[in-house]
């Protein structure tokens, strides 16, 4: 595990060292613009350990079977208008959520993990000039939010081993990335009694379907 992390943790944390001691420097005089994309650099950095960190302590939980999840009814538009108002790119997000979309038995606190590591995932891999959207559909018993992304996708026979933490699929970018966010989530999901499965995107990219329990399935059935 060590060696799996040693790379992901030293990149920001040289990226953060490195933008810090050049606002530092008295040698060079930093125009506001340049000073502004160094403050960037440094929240970036730090945004990246947080997530790294927060994956790890997700897993280290999930495998010592010591994750309890408080079941409760959660409105879906606004656990994910939550998430996105965290993302700092949100504005490459669409959303495309019906009105009446019925509530889902989840835990708040573990969706939040869920859906923020499906769109960072799904950004990360998604050409800047391209969207990604969140939809959902519903039945009887469940409720499901989609993450649909235009990335270089992950060929079927990968779309399993992807959810193990430390893969490096060969179509990652530069062989980056642990695997963690996803490998979170589908255990975050399993531990709320949701699902967490991949797919084809229509026309290239991979499509994240996420599955939560309706809050009332009887009542949600009539």
């Amino acid at each position: 595990m060590l060696a799996a992390v040693s790379h992901d943790l030293r990149s920001p944390i040289a990226a953060v060292k490195a933008a810090s001691s050049s606002l530092r420097s008295h040698e060079v005089t930093w125009s506001a613009d340049d000073q502004a994309e160094l403050l960037a650099a440094i929240e970036d950095g730090a945004d990246r350990l947080t997530a790294l960190v927060d994956n790890l302590l997700d897993l280290s939980r999930l495998q010592l079977g010591v994750v309890n999840p408080l079941l409760t009814e959660v409105d879906l538009s606004v656990a994910v208008t939550w998430v996105l108002a965290s993302s700092p790119a949100a504005d490459r997000v669409t959303v495309r959520l019906h009105p009446q979309l019925p509530t889902a038995a989840a835990d708040p606190g573990l969706l939040d993990r869920v859906l923020s590591n499906l769109v960072d995932n799904a950004l990360r891999y998604t050409p800047e000039d391209r969207e990604i959207a969140i939809e959902a559909h519903s039945d009887a018993q469940q409720v499901s939010l989609r993450v649909v992304d235009h990335g270089p996708g992950v060929r079927r026979d990968q779309q399993q081993a992807m959810f193990e933490p430390f893969q490096r699929l060969g179509d990652v970018p530069a062989g980056d990335g642990l695997g963690l966010e996803l490998a979170a989530a589908r255990g975050l999901a399993e531990a709320m009694n949701a699902t967490l499965t991949a797919a084809d995107t229509p026309g290239g990219g991979l499509t994240m379907t996420l599955s939560l329990p309706l809050s009332d399935p009887i009542e949600r059935s009539r």
